[in-house]
């Protein structure tokens, strides 16, 4: 009887110290743990939550949290300290209320932006003319642009987005889009636009799929190609702002994003170009010159 109640408590004793071997394992992988957040740009967002799932599938104990927002937000949560990377469509400078002089821009990449409407419009082409009349409440039904009797209803991003802010400056040549609806995630605008006859509005090239028609401008597709040789007007650079110069796991990450094997897999997966493969760049002032600006 003794001996059955030694083994017994032996049986426990080891069960416990196993426990607070496994605990201790737990609290080792916890505390060597490392994790940074971007916020902004729903543009942006697909390729970078993308990369940051293959980065953290090749480095144990990574996690990047990627959000959306908009581009306004992520300049706001950069420059604040709040997050480690802030994602926007736009330059810092362009941004009102963000002082761009505490910020570090990384160019990570280029993204066209298309008008696209819903398949029911009948509509595969405008122009420039056209677009503007739509966008600013002058053209209200379909048929006055050769499409189907059906009333136009307009679908922008929030005041905050960077892809409207680049589709007035570029696609409706400086002009604000008119009152309507507002959405701040291009994810939504496709599935919005997709079910809602006579719907209009834009997104960046890699948010087209099959459920939408993009739009032809003054008879020039919206291509990587066109947009690489400035053809199409539409596009933006994708940067990735932080609070001074990277560090750390933050610093890793850009670089990762920056490597030839991403620009070009995910880049072409996902309908990004590379600003190595611009023959064009612009200035945040929309000053072009002829060069990619990858020094």
């Amino acid at each position: 009887m003794q001996k059955r109640r030694m083994i017994k408590w032996l049986l426990v004793a080891v069960v416990i110290l196993a426990g607070i071997g496994s605990y201790t394992t737990r609290s080792k992988q916890a505390t060597n743990q490392q994790s940074i957040t971007a916020v902004g740009s729903t543009a942006l967002q697909p390729l970078v939550e993308a990369a940051s799932e293959e980065y953290s599938a090749e480095h144990s104990g990574i996690f990047i949290n990627v959000q959306g927002g908009g581009s306004g937000t992520g300049l706001s949560q950069i420059e604040s300290g709040a997050v480690q990377m802030g994602n926007s469509d736009l330059f810092a400078q362009e941004k009102a209320g963000i002082n761009p002089q505490k910020l570090v821009d990384h160019k990570i990449a280029v993204v066209g932006v298309t008008p696209i409407v819903n398949k029911k419009v009948g509509i595969h082409r405008l122009t420039s003319k056209q677009l503007i009349a739509i966008f600013t409440g002058k053209v209200k039904n379909w048929r006055q642009v050769g499409g189907k009797n059906l009333p136009i209803t307009l679908i922008n991003r929030t005041q905050g987005s960077g892809t409207r802010v680049t589709f007035e400056e570029y696609g409706l040549n400086g002009r604000e889009s008119a009152v309507a609806q507002e959405q701040d995630s291009s994810g939504t605008v496709r599935q919005i636009v997709s079910s809602t006859p006579g719907a209009i509005s834009y997104v960046s090239f890699g948010y087209v799929n099959k459920a939408v028609q993009p739009i032809t401008i003054n008879g020039i597709k919206p291509t990587e190609r066109n947009v690489m040789d400035n053809d199409w007007k539409i596009w933006s650079y994708e940067h990735i702002y932080t609070n001074g110069q990277p560090t750390g796991l933050t610093k890793k990450f850009l670089h990762y994003l920056q490597n030839d094997h991403i620009q070009k897999t995910l880049f072409n997966k996902l309908g990004y170009i590379s600003v190595k493969d611009m023959r064009y760049q612009r200035t945040w002032q929309g000053k072009i010159s002829k060069g990619s600006g990858v020094e």
